[in-house]
């Protein structure tokens, strides 16, 4: 497993991150892009981490709860279906909870 710097302290919280994704690839392939980020939240996930999925390439990974909540003072829902989703370029982030 790789780690990259997301510079979460640094992103700006926007709503139309999903949108964009949904534009560039289709209500199928975004949705199962987001899919695969909670399958792996799944497998090697816990609790204290959340599935993120990286807008501009669909890399998922995992980031930890309070790491997003202590750089960012964004309110973290509890519960299952939470995803991150980041643009690493344009440093923005939009926090989704998904239905499965």
């Amino acid at each position: 497993m790789s780690f990259i710097a997301l510079n979460l302290s640094e992103a700006t919280p926007v709503n139309g991150l999903w949108a964009e994704l949904v534009e560039r690839l289709g209500l199928g392939k975004a949705s199962q892009a987001c899919r695969q980020a909670l399958d792996l939240q799944a497998m090697r996930g816990s609790e204290q981490s959340l599935p993120l999925l990286l807008v501009e390439t669909c890399g998922v990974g995992l980031v930890e709860r309070e790491l997003l909540r202590s750089e960012t003072m964004l309110p973290v829902p509890e519960g299952e279906g939470m995803l991150l989703l980041f643009s690493k370029p344009r440093l923005q982030l939009q926090l989704m909870q998904l239905q499965r």
